[in-house]
């Protein structure tokens, strides 16, 4: 199953059921709560729905407007990391993005003047479905609830000119484009055989497999979760893949008038607009 957050003209964000390109309207106040309602609660909700109305006559938002974490994940693709340069991990790298971040699909990514080099980053998201706490990597999938795709824009002249720490590099306002959908686990069981891609003005410049993480989605969930407790609705964005802009021959970064297009296989493709701000 397909979820998304949506909005009708300028009405408030509402949660719908996504099939080929219909959405239809479930009695839930937002995807958060949906999340914590559980599995039987949405099975409900899906068998008592309104009528249908067609994606082109909604704006998507992002699909977790209020989520407690988003935990994300530095050099986890063994191909990025050999073109940054950068030894593999031992451990995972961890930051945090925040929800003044976050904008849907359609929204404008906008190039704040403290930066000249905003990069684009695909990234399959997690969504943690129940309260997770010092998880065995063999379980870890079972507290997932689906996953999403996310674009990890960062600000590179900031990223390695503020003294190692990479928070505020990515946490500038619009840079986590996140959706369009959120696929449940059943429609993606196995979510280390995905492909993902990134589209830039038309050219293809990421296009890559999720078997090439060095820290798969389980091991990330079980390791984040020792000391920490994941709850509902949490984000894990699990990392890029290579191709990103810093790394091509020359430097390519996102600049007004660019159009950027990250997809994630069984998910959708998340479009954005790239402006000054």
């Amino acid at each position: 199953m397909k979820l998304a957050t949506y909005r009708m003209g300028d009405g408030s964000p509402q949660v719908g059921a996504v099939a080929e390109d219909m959405i239809t309207p479930l009695d839930c106040v937002d995807m958060l709560s949906l999340i914590q309602a559980g599995p039987e609660e949405l099975m409900r909700l899906v068998a008592n729905t309104h009528e249908s109305v067609p994606l082109s006559d909604v704006h998507l938002c992002a699909p977790i407007l209020n989520p407690g974490k988003i935990i994300c994940i530095g050099l986890n693709y063994r191909a990025h990391a050999a073109e940054s340069g950068a030894e593999v991990p031992q451990t995972p790298v961890v930051f945090a993005k925040y929800a003044n971040t976050l904008v849907g699909h359609g929204d404008p990514v906008r190039i704040p003047p403290i930066t000249q080099k905003a990069d684009y980053e695909v990234e399959l998201a997690v969504v943690i479905g129940r309260t997770a706490r010092d998880v065995p990597a063999d379980e870890a999938l079972d507290y997932v609830f689906g996953y999403t795709v996310c674009n990890d824009v960062s600000a590179r002249d900031l990223q390695f000119s503020e003294g190692g720490q990479w928070t505020h590099s990515k946490t500038l306002d619009t840079f986590a484009p996140m959706g369009p959908y959120v696929a449940t686990t059943d429609v993606i069981p196995d979510p280390q055989n995905l492909r993902l891609s990134t589209v830039l003005n038309g050219e293809t410049v990421q296009d890559s497999s999720t078997a090439d993480m060095i820290f798969p989605v389980a091991e990330l969930v079980a390791f984040l979760s020792r000391g920490m407790t994941l709850e509902c609705g949490d984000i894990i964005s699990t990392g890029t893949p290579q191709g990103v802009g810093q790394s091509r021959t020359p430097p390519v970064f996102l600049k007004a008038g660019d159009e950027v297009s990250v997809e994630v296989e069984n998910i959708g493709r998340l479009t954005n607009p790239v402006e000054e701000e």
